[in-house]
């Protein structure tokens, strides 16, 4: 036998299985990581008497916990009504201010201070006292992705699911509307009242165009397109669906179609597939991610319950006055 016919056993294992065997240990590991954090996390909501309240932009990781999964309008009955001493709120940080308002005594945390909502920046009190000067007679109608203060100048609050109910159940034939433009234009088209609109929007959602909806069309043809409001004008013009996450989330599930283009953020898709796990999603653009949302995480939420921090404090004053908006928006059917 020449020297080297008998390949040695201990060849080097190649580079490319080298890396997939290591890639395959990770996984593991932080699969052994998150059972021991679910674990922690029970012990810790049994010893706080606590609720977790997660919006469906937030990570699987998060969403899987959840007492609740939902959107600003199902969470926010959600706080009203729970029996918990505490509200740990996944989302970012105007849903737990909400949270506050509707439940003042309880105590509310939220995984990361740093989850804002770059949409809720863009109104200020001082910008909307001066609008509201200037069209006296009109009603303040304010998305509920605004800060506390905001709703403290708020007449009724809303949501994407309740815009249209609540704009059309205030007295009189003019609104002013903060501070989404694309949900205020959607809401315009179909409804009698007079919109005066502030220019804010959802950094994410504005960010879908017409030729990323088209391309995924041509790409899959038998596709419906579902939308949410927040969406640019153009690009909910071309939606088969235009609704709420959580209305879309039902269209999907009791819709006849197996498949959809989805123009909402990808956080969504957890429920979408749990609900319709044989139906095939797939989202309009790789860009429809929330980073303030996906701040959060399962480590993150762990230790929140642990230390008790982050708090959400809304001083007295503003929470009495932004409270009447919220329970208004409630009382809406």
């Amino acid at each position: 036998m020449r020297q080297g016919d008998n390949k040695s056993a201990e060849e080097p294992i190649p580079h490319k299985r080298r890396g997939s065997i290591v890639e395959a240990l990770a996984l593991e590991r932080k699969a052994e990581q998150n059972r021991e954090l679910r674990e922690r996390l029970m012990q810790l909501k049994k010893e706080r008497n606590a609720i977790i309240l997660a919006h469906y932009y937030q990570r699987d990781e998060i969403q899987e916990v959840a007492d609740f999964r939902g959107d600003s309008f199902l969470l926010a009955q959600k706080a009203a009504q729970t029996d918990a001493d505490v509200i740990v709120f996944c989302g970012v940080h105007f849903m737990g201010e909400s949270a506050k308002i509707l439940a003042p005594n309880k105590t509310v945390i939220i995984p990361d201070e740093r989850a804002g909502c770059p949409m809720a920046d863009m109104v200020n009190v001082d910008g909307l006292r001066k609008l509201k000067a200037q069209h006296p007679n009109a009603t303040v109608v304010t998305y509920i992705n605004s800060s506390a203060e905001i709703k403290a100048e708020t007449d009724i609050c809303c949501t994407s699911a309740n815009a249209l109910k609540v704009v059309n159940s205030v007295e009189g034939d003019e609104v002013i509307w903060v501070p989404d433009k694309n949900l205020g234009h959607y809401v315009q088209q179909n409804t009698d009242k007079k919109m005066i609109i502030w220019e804010g929007y959802c950094n994410t959602h504005d960010m879908l165009t017409v030729k990323d909806v088209e391309e995924m069309k041509a790409k899959y043809p038998n596709a419906q397109f579902v939308v949410h409001p927040e969406c640019r004008p153009e690009v909910v013009e071309l939606g088969d669906f235009v609704g709420s996450t959580t209305a879309i989330i039902k269209y999907c599930k009791e819709s006849d179609c197996q498949e959809f283009i989805v123009g909402t953020e990808d956080g969504t898709g957890y429920q979408l597939r749990l609900d319709s796990p044989n139906k095939s999603f797939h989202f309009a653009s790789k860009y429809l991610v929330c980073p303030n949302m996906k701040v959060n995480n399962l480590k993150k939420l762990v230790k929140c319950l642990e230390t008790m921090q982050p708090q959400i404090y809304v001083p007295p004053h503003v929470a009495d006055q932004a409270r009447k908006s919220l329970e208004r928006m409630l009382l809406v059917k």
